[in-house]
């Protein structure tokens, strides 16, 4: 596991973009993931918490394909920037080689946009999840449930920066609408984040 580990850190690590912050906000969300499943599993079957039961075996029945979701959005971030990338360097030798060259620009950065801006969608996802998990789940475990918003979180807000940088690129629509949307999710993320904090402050406190 160890190798595993420092592979993904040393890729991250090197003078190549990719993968960069968007992939490093998917690997994000799916530690988020990861920890929520641990506290629901420290949850169900004991009658001392038997109220946080439903809702933790709604997270750990939809585990495997949120945390598959969380890192195929890791790779597809990746590819959407490579992307990008070879657009600009398309040839432009003829009007035809630079309408064409334009196209894939466009086409490519909306690609950029839009991957990171499902990371948000899916991060907000989770964090819409984690209030009754703080309420009712383990109290032994709430410093982990506060791992998982926390990182949520940061999933989100990193990948709204990386649609913020592709969006502002270029004027488009299509780009503007994206831009629109993640807003929207940090928005309603930052709600969420600030009351599981107040439920998690006030569950450590009693």
């Amino acid at each position: 596991m160890n190798d595993g580990y420092m592979s993904i850190l040393e890729q991250i690590a090197s003078k190549s973009p990719t993968p960069g912050g968007g992939t490093v906000a998917a690997l994000t969300l799916a530690h988020a993931h990861s920890l929520a499943v641990m506290v629901s599993r420290l949850t169900i079957g004991k009658e001392k918490w038997q109220e946080g039961h439903e809702i933790s075996n709604l997270i750990i029945n939809s585990s495997i394909e949120t945390l598959e979701k969380s890192i195929s959005l890791a790779g597809d971030d990746s590819l959407a920037f490579d992307k990008v990338m070879e657009s600009y360097r398309m040839p432009r030798g003829n009007d035809v080689e630079i309408e064409s060259r334009k196209l894939a620009i466009l086409e490519s950065t909306i690609g950029a946009a839009q991957t990171p801006s499902e990371i948000a969608e899916e991060g907000l996802k989770l964090l819409s999840l984690l209030p009754d998990l703080a309420r009712f789940g383990n109290l032994n475990a709430i410093t982990d449930l506060a791992a998982s918003s926390e990182l949520a979180y940061t999933a989100v807000y990193i990948a709204t920066l990386n649609v913020k940088i592709n969006v502002d690129t270029m004027s488009n629509e299509k780009l503007d609408r994206i831009q629109e949307d993640t807003i929207i999710i940090l928005t309603k993320s930052k709600e969420l984040i600030t009351q599981i904090r107040d439920i998690v402050s006030g569950r450590m406190k009693s």
